[in-house]
């Protein structure tokens, strides 16, 4: 049976340009100033409780990241980490929020070729002002449609999202690296999840991967996209 799909949805960290290695990169030095407190493992999970914590008071991004940094340390030190510190973690927070966008394989294209044809939303978590100026930078902005920078995605983000700039999620199709956000949240709300993995994937992205659901489908990059759009609308 053929489907008719009237809008494509693309998640954008990730998905269409690096992210999750900034991120990494910047932990490492973190747990380089932190040394001599903790080692890095038990670090990394100190980090990952505040960052959980935090979620509801800060959001996804880069900012909640660093206060989280800053947290965690003033925790592991018991309130004697030195102001040096916290200036260098706070310093490595607006590196990441001046780094250049670097777009993934085939993003450019795929979003070129299918919007061709298709209405296209980038839908995408974080900081606001951060997320425009990376879609401003990477040279698709022009390209999308509509685009949606929410708090959260669940099911009702996708429904909501999908009504306001498609047909609904029962013609639309989310494109996306993350099985928790991209993925298994569009396939509740009626739609397709299309999950692209990434290099890295942080710990709490993770979810279990919807296998022999009908309308989940797993590609190894973007190049594939248009030809598992096409098997999609053929109903394949």
């Amino acid at each position: 049976m053929s489907h008719i799909i009237t809008t494509i949805g693309f998640d954008a960290d990730d998905t269409l340009w690096e992210n999750e290695e900034f991120f990494r990169l910047t932990q490492d030095v973190f747990y380089d100033l932190l040394r001599d407190y903790a080692d890095p493992e038990h670090l990394a999970d100190r980090l990952l409780q505040s960052e959980r914590k935090n979620l509801g008071h800060y959001g996804f991004g880069v900012k909640g990241f660093v206060l989280s940094m800053i947290e965690t340390a003033i925790e592991v030190t018991e309130q004697k980490v030195p102001a040096s510190v916290i200036q260098t973690i706070i310093e490595a927070g607006q590196e990441m929020l001046r780094h250049p966008v670097n777009l993934l394989p085939h993003a450019r294209e795929a979003v070129e070729v299918l919007g061709r044809d298709f209405k296209l939303v980038l839908i995408t978590k974080g900081d606001i002002l951060d997320q425009e100026r990376k879609l401003a930078q990477s040279g698709l902005g022009e390209m999308f449609d509509a685009v949606e920078i929410v708090a959260d995605k669940t099911p009702q983000t996708y429904i909501r999202a999908f009504m306001r700039h498609g047909h609904g999620p029962d013609r639309a199709i989310m494109v996306g690296n993350s099985m928790k956000s991209d993925v298994v949240p569009a396939i509740e709300a009626g739609g397709w999840g299309v999950h692209v993995p990434a290099k890295y994937e942080w710990e709490m992205e993770q979810a279990e991967a919807p296998v022999g659901h009908p309308r989940f489908f797993q590609m190894t990059n973007l190049s594939e996209l248009e030809n598992l759009v096409a098997d999609i609308r053929s109903g394949r």
